[in-house]
């Protein structure tokens, strides 16, 4: 909305202040600046509230608001007055208002930094964590106004008030005065108002998503008269799935005397049903679709699915049209999937629901599928069929306008009847959060993640995100750094997925390798070192071998203590009347489920050929009634049993009565008497103890327990595979995830001496001189000295170059720094180029500096052009570069890689995301190829890694906390046998990006 002429330009409306957020039971709503035109809107919500609440808002009887308190509650400046309310349908729910004060508690301006702040929520919508969400939004408001602390007056009897306040994480005081409870909260962001906020967007989000998965009621809106089309196939699709609610027929074409379509009631539009409707499936073309969310919002609909095309995928006025869509659909707190959506599956028993144009439903299990692609998601659901695997759920988002992989990972995190989360991916709409949200999640379960688009550098048609510029090896690293599980194919996804889900997660790297085939047994010994693997010398069983023969080598390789999985490798044998044993594979199954059921928790993989119906006999469901409640785990004592129908522990291996997590509403933690570390605290509104923090050692992946004598779908599988090097790559990946799971056991921490050395208000000072008043948004390179100031700032020393414009300079540069000294160029095409002759070192006196300055300017060209500095030499060491930049929407990455052609040519660098910690420096030193350089290659003697570590924690610490600095390079950095040396420094400032994963609660606009 436009401020009205009575309002100061200056003050002028601040769009970015509005937001849709999403509340405590899964809706949505719009939160923004009360304006002058909201006069009415004011007054009719102001009828709805109670007395009551009345009563707490202004501390007497106050029936009705006056014309003057109407003109105030509307009339703000922006700054000094500020006035934000919450809407549904486009009506107030609930608003919020603050005052600037001086410390009298009078009316005041800057640079008086308190405001008085009070709430009123319509009772209606009280309990859903309105007045939480505005909190956070009126607080973020004030601290961009210069407000720092907040000052609210609660009746003693205002429970609900009271607990927003003392729930928000904010620093703040109590005290009871005149009979009313004076609150004082400290508005900078804390450890633990952070955690809070992030709990609760966890909370309502998942709610949101589960909403969509488990609907009462499901309306298809765009059903044919006649047999045939999308609506119809949906339709069918849904009653073929056994869906366990209603299900109603919407098309404004049926006739007013048509009861029922496929047996299912058939109404108009949904406004007719007179029932409430959960879950609008919309299959309409896209000029009618905005009638269609119009009808599905005013009946009261909580989330669509749409399947229609003709959106972003189709260009600027498709685009616009998608924008449209979301925004209409948010202003009556519906959210969506899709457009352009292929439909959403859930396998759960009391939901079985279908909502897709799949015509069969996946059968059920533990694996939660998350696709932007219909197509993809087709391939996907039918390599898992033909594996026998099962899901949970099943997701083609399409166009993604709103609900996305962000929001089924807050799902998938706390969801009891998941294990594993597969999302193929072609764009990431907020890579922070992605990070962030995916880092927790693996935590307790495995997150496999195909990317499409990879080296397109744009987005798919559809999807309006940003485009990050980072490469994509670059985003691999980042994934891996946060546990995911980064594959190139759907079919590795498929064959990742299908061994966490039935499989523990394995120890180490120790693979026992086992079979009748000796050539099927060597490669896949060469596959298990080309992963990194280290494999014990294969057992080949011969072609003669039984399956009985099969079950025994198996059992003793899972009893082996120096082995940490198996692979067993498997052709068609020799029978005792010399046949070839082909069969359907359910001997050989059987022998090789048993001795998985009765060995140590260990991970099991098959590689076949030509086995016939192996693989099925394999994956089949070993029994429905509950296995013995105990496995040994190998000699000595017996450690903790993992959770059952997880890939820490097999379910089929061990099942403990439980309760099924299931049956509540899908999302909310299975009942349980404790809670493995990193999972959510029990309170809806309080934050984890540690975030993201994974159970030690082998913990269960998922906390759910099948219900008594029902085994987990898919637990205790063993996956078979054609080919031995997709069952190591499996293997492999899971072996690398296990070992992320220990590592994140102890996180990393930003070491606390850093904080005496480091400048951080005097280089923010210096920042603001170096930008000025009025920044360019490009930005500006700093110049040498001021590079080095900056740097210095954080304890960071460049060795100084002084400029040499002649031979005459060089001398007197060499003279003021001492020799021996180096001699280089600093043209932008010679800058770090040693092999072009730019550099010459160890220039012992002024004669070598003279002819050095000569044989230069005669080779590669005046002075002027070449630019060169002198610099006293450094101790002899390792060459290698540190950098640090800014992508708007992957946010803060810092690198290392050895300078030259190890990281220019071959592109041996790794990433992290800053802030990085004291592991994730040792880390990123140690995972480039050339590593060994670094640790007496050859017997060289070792850099000085620790000096190199520190080096590394100031630069992240430097950008972190000064996102003005959106790029920095050292290079080279010259670490020798004790200590190092920076030799060059290029800086870059600008105005810092927006960052899209701080601030209040909000679901992203694009």
């Amino acid at each position: 909305m436009e401020p009205t002429p009575e309002q100061s330009p200056h003050h002028a409306y601040p769009d970015h202040w509005e937001a849709d957020v999403v509340l405590r039971d899964g809706g949505t709503a719009r939160i923004r600046p009360i304006t002058t035109d909201d006069a009415e809107r004011l007054v009719s919500f102001y009828e709805q509230v109670s007395d009551e609440s009345k009563y707490y808002r202004f501390f007497a009887p106050y029936p009705r608001l006056s014309a003057r308190d109407v003109h105030r509650f509307t009339h703000h400046d922006y700054v000094d007055r500020v006035g934000l309310a919450v809407t549904i349908g486009g009506e107030f729910i609930a608003t919020v208002r603050y005052d600037r004060i001086d410390g009298q508690g009078r009316p005041a301006s800057a640079p008086a930094d308190e405001a008085e702040v009070a709430f009123l929520v319509q009772d209606a919508h009280q309990g859903r964590g309105v007045a939480s969400a505005l909190l956070e939004h009126i607080a973020a408001v004030a601290r961009e106004r210069g407000i720092r602390r907040f000052a609210a007056e609660v009746l003693p009897a205002n429970n609900k008030m009271i607990k927003v306040f003392r729930d928000a994480g904010f620093t703040q005081q109590r005290s009871f005065e005149d009979g009313s409870v004076h609150l004082t909260l400290d508005l900078e962001p804390t450890a633990e108002s952070l955690a809070v906020q992030r709990a609760r967007e966890q909370r309502a989000e998942a709610r949101s998503v589960q909403r969509l998965l488990a609907p009462g009621s499901v309306a298809v809106i765009g059903v044919g008269r006649a047999p045939g089309g999308v609506g119809r196939s949906v339709l069918r699709n849904l009653l073929g799935s056994g869906f366990t609610g209603r299900a109603y027929a919407v098309n404004t074409s049926f006739d007013a005397g048509t009861g029922t379509v496929e047996g299912v009631p058939a109404h108009r539009s949904v406004s007719e049903i007179g029932e409430q409707v959960d879950l609008a499936v919309v299959a309409v073309p896209a000029d009618r679709v905005p009638a269609v969310v119009a009808d599905c919002g005013e009946s009261g609909v909580q989330g669509l699915v749409v399947l229609s095309a003709g959106y972003a995928e189709r260009g600027a006025e498709g685009r616009e049209r998608q924008r449209e869509l979301v925004r209409q659909a948010r202003s009556y707190g519906m959210r969506i999937i899709g457009p352009n959506a292929f439909g959403i599956i859930n396998t759960a028993p009391e939901v079985r629901l279908n909502a897709s144009l799949a015509p069969e439903s996946p059968k059920a299990g533990r694996i939660g599928l998350f696709t932007q692609s219909g197509a993809i998601g087709i391939a996907v659901l039918a390599g898992l069929h033909r594996r026998s695997a099962g899901l949970s759920a099943f997701i083609s988002a399409g166009n993604r306008a709103d609900v996305s992989g962000n929001d089924f990972l807050q799902y998938w995190y706390e969801d009891p009847g998941t294990d594993v989360a597969l999302l193929y991916l072609e764009s990431l709409g907020n890579p922070r959060k992605f990070t962030r949200l995916a880092r927790r999640t693996a935590a307790v379960k495995p997150v496999v993640v195909v990317k499409g688009a990879r080296h397109s550098g744009t987005n798919p048609p559809g999807h309006a995100v940003p485009v990050s510029r980072i490469p994509d090896a670059t985003v691999s690293a980042l994934m891996r750094q946060a546990g995911v599980i980064r594959v190139d194919t759907v079919t590795e996804m498929v064959d990742v997925g299908v061994l966490l889900a039935g499989q523990p997660l394995p120890d180490g790297p120790r693979v026992a390798i086992l079979g009748n085939s000796e050539s099927l047994g060597l490669l896949t010994y060469d596959a298990c070192l080309a992963e990194g693997m280290r494999p014990r010398p294969p057992r080949d069983l011969t072609t003669v071998a039984s399956p009985q023969d099969f079950r025994n080598a198996l059992a003793e390789a899972l009893a082996d203590r120096t082995c940490d999985a198996v692979i067993v490798t498997a052709i068609p044998w020799v029978g005792e009347d010399g046949e070839a044993e082909t069969g359907d594979g359910e001997v050989l199954a059987a022998a090789l489920r048993e001795a998985a059921a009765t060995g140590p928790a260990k991970p099991v993989a098959v590689v076949h050929v030509e086995m016939g119906g192996l693989a099925q006999a394999l994956a089949a469901a070993t029994s429905t009634a509950a296995p013995p409640a105990h496995r040994p785990s190998g000699p000595g004592p017996q450690a903790p049993s993992a959770a059952p129908g997880a890939p820490g522990g097999s379910a089929a291996r061990i099942l403990t009565p439980a309760s099924d997590g299931r049956t509540g509403a899908p999302g909310d933690p299975a009942p349980s008497t404790t809670r493995a570390p990193g999972h959510p605290a029990a309170s809806p509104d309080r934050a984890p103890a540690a975030e993201g923090a994974p159970s030690p050692g082998r913990a269960p992946v998922s906390e759910a327990a099948p219900s008594p004598g029902r085994p987990a779908p898919d637990a205790g599988r063993i996956p078979a595979y054609p080919a031995a090097e997709r069952a190591v790559r499996a293997l492999a990946e899971a072996v690398k995830y296990a070992q992320w799971r220990r590592q994140a056991a102890t996180p990393g921490k930003v070491p606390e001496f850093l904080d005496d050395t480091i400048d951080e208000h005097g280089t923010a000072a210096l920042i603001g001189r170096l930008l000025g008043p009025d920044p360019d948004p490009r930005g500006r390179p700093l110049t040498h000295d001021e590079a080095c100031e900056l740097l210095a700032g954080y304890g960071i020393a460049v060795r100084p170059a002084l400029p040499a414009p002649d031979p005459e300079a060089a001398v007197a540069a060499a003279g003021q720094l001492g020799y021996p000294v180096a001699l280089k160029t600093t043209a932008p095409h010679l800058r770090h180029r040693a092999d072009l002759g730019g550099v010459r070192l160890d220039l012992a006196g002024e004669n070598a500096l003279r002819r050095a300055y000569d044989e230069l300017t005669d080779l590669l060209g005046t002075p002027a052009e070449l630019r060169p500095v002198v610099q006293a030499m450094a101790p002899r060491g390792v060459d290698t570069v540190v950098r640090a930049s800014i992508d708007a929407a992957a946010g803060a990455v810092l690198s290392f890689g050895l300078a030259g052609a190890p990281s220019e040519l071959l592109g041996d660098t790794a990433h992290r995301l800053v802030p990085a910690t004291d592991r994730d420096a040792a880390e990123l030193i140690r995972s480039i190829k050339a590593a060994p350089v670094l640790f007496g290659w050859r017997g060289s003697a070792p850099a000085d890694t620790a000096a190199l570590e520190e080096l590394l924690l100031r630069v992240s610490r430097l950008v972190d906390d000064h996102p003005e600095v959106v790029s920095a390079a050292l290079e080279p950095v010259v670490v020798a046998t004790h200590g190092l040396t920076v030799l060059g420094a290029s800086v870059r400032l600008a105005p810092p990006p927006a960052r899209s994963d701080l601030g209040p609660r909000r679901l992203p606009s694009y």
